[in-house]
């Protein structure tokens, strides 16, 4: 009888285990192209005389990572020529990234603003298309009592990576030309590389057996879990939950620029105090969703992002003060890593298993829209308003998420089914396939 019991392993042992391992290298590989973008990017355009407005539309450029689900069918169906579905997209992906990022720094916005887009646009394109295969590959990997934990360190390993555009990056533009800069950032892409060779295929990952089947399947069996209406308001509160936070960070490096902080200041003081808020209220979010369960955390972290949006106009109005600065930042990622802890949660209880990779592509994607329109008008409104006005409107626009908290995620509901994985012994999926084949 014992011995059809399986021996589950230790916390440490799961921790410290190969899959985890490769859960923080995903994390670094994912993560660290799109600080680039929205840390390092910003800076450089800065610097270099671009004015906020065209900074703002620059946020245009993440464009790929809400559209990703497009083309992640392609990648679910088709195999690279070398290595397996998952690790040769991703080795490809993180080649791209390594060469096009070092572009970068070659480049002259001020005087060719378009290039230097389109150029963002291209490594966007492959991050977003990493972060496909990446996502796949970890669901993959995992089992069903490994994800919680496999995730959060993907996550905390995600926000560590952007220690280097955005603090190491930094420092180094105070004292080298922007081109030695992104060389010297992208070469760290090389460490994805690396890894990427040692991970292993996973074998029992089946591809769809037709593009039909790629492309139809996840949406249907969403659609038909949900209903129309309940898709409907998945889809709207996933656009406004993180609205307001996302735009009072859109400009955060212009904005701390403008109020006469050093490059080398923002670098350590800054991303650092933002970094480790943001790793520590993911920490406790996950330790309290345990008792709270997903829908009460997406109402408590929901009102701590909005009240820590408040410090940023305080920031505003106090001007170059250092502890202000470290004070403001370290509340406000807080908040930031509290509300990501209970969404990213949500998502991962609104995918089927059975259909996760397009499923998550889609999700992931629409959560990242708020980014992009926050920061494509955020130059505009900053300008005509000031600064202080406009954290108070990101405070506003944080509300509307909240109201819809009411139908997708109710104050009362069901604690056991918050805290349990989407069961997919139901047979929806199954269902689905067989209705389309």
């Amino acid at each position: 009888m014992q011995d059809n019991v399986k021996e589950q392993p230790s916390l440490l042992k799961s921790i410290f285990s190969p899959k985890m391992l490769t859960c923080v290298f995903t994390g670094l590989a994912s993560g660290f192209p799109y600080y680039v973008l929205f840390q390092l990017v910003p800076a450089w355009l800065r610097t270099e005389g671009v004015n906020l407005a065209t900074i703002g539309l620059f946020s245009l450029i993440s464009l790929p990572f809400n559209w990703k689900f497009i083309w992640s069918p392609l990648m679910d169906r088709y195999m690279p020529p070398f290595r397996g579905r998952r690790t040769g997209w991703m080795l490809l992906t993180q080649i791209c990234l390594l060469f096009s990022i070092g572009v970068l720094g070659f480049l002259q916005p001020a005087n060719s603003i378009w290039l230097a887009a389109s150029v963002c646009v291209i490594v966007a394109f492959f991050s977003a298309s990493q972060d496909v295969v990446i996502d796949a590959y970890r669901r993959e990997l995992l089992e069903e009592n490994e994800l919680g934990l496999g995730n959060s360190i993907h996550v905390q390993a995600y926000r560590i990576s952007g220690l280097v555009p955005g603090a190491l990056g930094l420092i180094l533009a105070d004292s080298f030309d922007w081109d030695v800069v992104f060389v010297v950032i992208a070469c760290f892409m090389l460490i994805s590389i690396t890894a990427t060779f040692f991970f292993a295929e996973i074998q029992d990952s089946v591809a769809p057996k037709t593009l039909r089947e790629a492309v139809v399947l996840p949406f249907t069996e969403f659609v038909q879990r949900n209903s129309w209406r309940g898709t409907a308001y998945i889809l709207i509160f996933m656009f406004f939950y993180k609205l307001g936070d996302n735009m009072a960070v859109a400009l955060q490096t212009p904005f701390l620029i403008d109020l006469g902080f050093s490059l080398t200041t923002i670098g350590l003081v800054a991303k650092n105090a933002g970094l480790w808020g943001a790793l520590a209220g993911g920490i406790l979010g996950g330790i309290w969703m345990l008792k709270l369960g997903i829908n009460r955390a997406l109402w408590i972290f929901g009102f701590v992002q909005v009240i820590t949006i408040f410090g940023f106009s305080v920031l505003s109005e106090a001007g170059d003060n250092t502890w202000v600065l470290a004070i403001v930042l370290s509340m406000e990622y807080v908040g930031v890593g509290l509300g990501t802890a209970a969404f990213i949660a949500f998502i991962a209880r609104s995918t089927s298993p059975a259909f996760a990779a397009t499923q998550l592509a889609l999700l992931s994607a629409i959560s990242v829209l708020p980014r992009t329109v926050a920061g494509a008008s955020s130059g505009f409104i900053v300008e005509a308003i000031g600064y202080t006005s406009f954290f108070y409107l990101c405070m506003l626009l944080a509300v509307p998420g909240m109201l819809l908290l009411f139908k997708v995620a109710p104050w009362g509901g069901n604690l056991k089914k918050d805290a349990e994985p989407f069961d997919d012994n139901s047979g929806e999926g199954d269902t689905a396939i067989k209705s389309l084949r």
